[in-house]
């Protein structure tokens, strides 16, 4: 470090080189001169303005050494970027397709109740064990270098193998045979060319149509190496997503599942503002 050249103007004479401030821990000497009077209270004032000094560069030194570690410790990733986009996939002609397919109007929701007899919650249940399986095997393949659009593949092909539907495929303007949503994006993400990093989260969103029924379930998946504000997240969505769970029965009201799901959401990250969307605001702060 740099010694400190005191003004020859704090005694009102020139002082030897051996009167420096040499750093933080180094000895304070003085001239030979004898002080007295004036002098030696210029030198009191001295000595108290190089404990300042000490003190002052002491707690900057403390506080570089705080913004280095939170530096390292917050390590925000790139923005999301979108990659290309590859043709659709062709289907076979044996495989029963939804009614949808063909249009690019959604289909409306029906008005009357839907009473599912021991037939149809059999279908249903086949096909919600089919997407099941699905998303099992589509969670195996997550990992650093491999595109949502090689996931798109394999489920295509898994699909059509046990002669169902890949859902999204031909809903609305949908072009893709399963929704891969990756870091910021909340949901129905379509596949492409971008390869997955180290430390991404990934929700695959698996649908079926088999035997005139769909199978809808979806799960997220971690990438390699993801930060613990990251499980941490997907633990509390998953927290969040069993209470809703829990109060599904005969007779219960929607809003009930929602508010359960809020108060598991408010519980482990408290709204700053009522917003509905505090969840998401932690997920997006991690990038």
């Amino acid at each position: 470090m740099a010694s400190l050249q005191l003004s020859s103007s704090l005694y009102g004479e020139p002082l030897s080189k051996s009167t420096m401030f040499m750093g933080m821990r180094a000895p304070l000497t003085f001239s030979p001169h004898t002080l007295s009077g004036k002098h030696l209270h210029s030198r009191n004032q001295f000595v108290v303005f190089s404990k300042k000094l000490w003190g002052l560069e002491e707690a900057m030194r403390i506080r570089r050494e705080r913004e280095l570690t939170s530096v390292t410790k917050v390590k925000r990733r790139p923005p999301l970027r979108r990659g290309k986009v590859s043709p659709r996939l062709p289907m076979p002609d044996h495989i029963p397709k939804p009614p949808y397919v063909g249009s690019n109007l959604l289909p409306e929701i029906s008005s009357e109740y839907q009473i599912h007899d021991s037939e149809g919650i059999a279908r249903m249940r086949a096909a919600c064990e089919l997407a099941a399986r699905v998303l099992d095997n589509a969670g195996k393949l997550v990992r650093p270098s491999v595109t949502t659009d090689e996931i798109d593949k394999a489920v295509h092909q898994m699909i059509i193998d046990a002669g169902a539907y890949p859902s999204p495929l031909g809903y609305g303007r949908f072009p893709k045979s399963v929704c891969t949503s990756v870091n910021e994006c909340m949901c129905h993400g379509i596949p492409d060319s971008r390869q997955l990093q180290d430390g991404d989260i990934i929700n695959i969103d698996v649908t079926v149509y088999l035997n005139g029924y769909h199978g809808d379930t979806s799960k997220t998946f971690f990438c390699g190496d993801v930060s613990d504000e990251m499980k941490r997240l997907v633990k509390v969505t998953e927290e969040c997503l069993e209470r809703g769970i829990a109060i599904c029965k005969d007779g219960a009201q929607f809003k009930k599942i929602g508010k359960r799901i809020r108060a598991c959401e408010e519980k482990n990250y408290p709204p700053k503002r009522s917003t509905g969307l505090d969840t998401w605001q932690a997920m997006l702060s991690l990038f």
